[in-house]
């Protein structure tokens, strides 16, 4: 099959177009066809690394949708031509190919009337979202949110996942991306470049500072965000959480939380895997009803992925760029 592979760790620019043996379905495994793949962070960021579970050359992508090829021994509920979508385990090869294999208990079904393009747009950067708003932060109506790089997949996701709980959300963005958060529906939206952060947001909250904050920078920015959460309130780390803490203690005891959908594969106990599937299906269900946006911005070729996982890591993309199959 045709794929974009990796030799050996690097930077996006080293993937190259090839050939790789297509894969076929173990015990509890089914083979997808690939009609999409969402980029994400995590692809040039491991590619950079490596994992020690790979073999070369390795194939990258998480996010991937398609149609059931092949269905592997003690598998129900799926059959060839059934439309659906994933989030991969890292350790295995991914969806940037024609085929790609994965463990049945981690896929969705797709709903009726959605696009490939708009269902490899969520599973990361729209799990990741959905996890930190409902299962971590717990928001309610009326509380305030932080959300640091509203432009990107997951803060973009998170703004519009928020004001559906009617929070107040407060988020970054440089000045290319101002309206565009907003139109997302972010009610106070700063210039990173320009605006004092944290002093407007105490301003803004009348000293309290925001019930949650979800953090996409890293772990310094996520270290100094903890200090804007209000009494009882929470983080979320996306890209990293912090390694000290600066808050007093038995002051705001603020909670501080991680995200790695990936570890569910790696970590997880079937539950685990099974939520994977649970969230998917919540998220796709309400981008195909209209009250969720994909945040589709850009398709691109298998052969167009390496330069667009480098502007990706530039941190200045907008919404999510999936590779379209031919």
């Amino acid at each position: 099959m045709k794929a974009l592979l990796l030799d050996a760790p690097g930077p996006p620019e080293t993937l190259r177009l090839g050939e790789a043996q297509a894969p076929h379905a173990g015990s509890g495994e089914i083979v997808v066809r690939v009609k999409a793949c969402g980029l994400n962070p995590v692809d040039y960021r491991v590619a950079q690394s490596g994992n020690p579970a790979w073999t070369w050359p390795h194939i990258l992508g998480l996010d991937v949708a398609g149609v059931v090829e092949e269905v592997g021994q003690d598998v129900s509920g799926f059959v060839p031509g059934d439309k659906v979508a994933y989030h991969g385990d890292l350790r295995r090869n991914g969806g940037y190919a024609e085929f790609a294999v994965t463990a049945a208990d981690t896929v969705a079904p797709m709903p009726q009337g959605l696009s490939f393009e708009k269902a490899a747009a969520l599973p990361c950067a729209g799990m990741t979202a959905y996890q930190a708003i409902n299962r971590r932060l717990h928001l309610h109506a009326g509380d305030t949110i932080l959300v640091t790089g509203g432009a990107g997949g997951v803060g973009g996701f998170a703004i519009q996942l928020a004001r559906s709980r009617q929070a107040r959300v407060f988020t970054t963005a440089s000045p290319a991306n101002l309206m565009y958060v907003g139109r997302l529906g972010a009610d106070i939206v700063f210039d990173y470049h320009t605006d004092d952060v944290p002093t407007s947001v105490r301003e803004l909250t009348n000293g309290y500072g925001v019930n949650g904050v979800i953090d996409t920078i890293g772990p310094d920015s996520a270290r100094d965000n903890l200090e804007l959460v209000a009494y009882g309130g929470g983080l979320v780390a996306v890209a990293g959480r912090p390694e000290t803490n600066p808050v007093r203690p038995f002051t705001t005891s603020p909670s501080v939380h991680e995200i790695s959908l990936g570890a569910a594969h790696a970590y997880g106990n079937p539950a685990a895997r099974k939520d994977l599937v649970t969230m998917l299906t919540a998220i796709m269900r309400r981008v195909a009803n209209g009250t969720l946006d994909a945040m589709l911005t850009e398709t691109v070729s298998l052969a167009d992925v390496p330069a667009a996982l480098a502007h990706l890591a530039t941190r200045h993309a907008r919404g999510k760029t999936v590779y379209v199959a031919d």
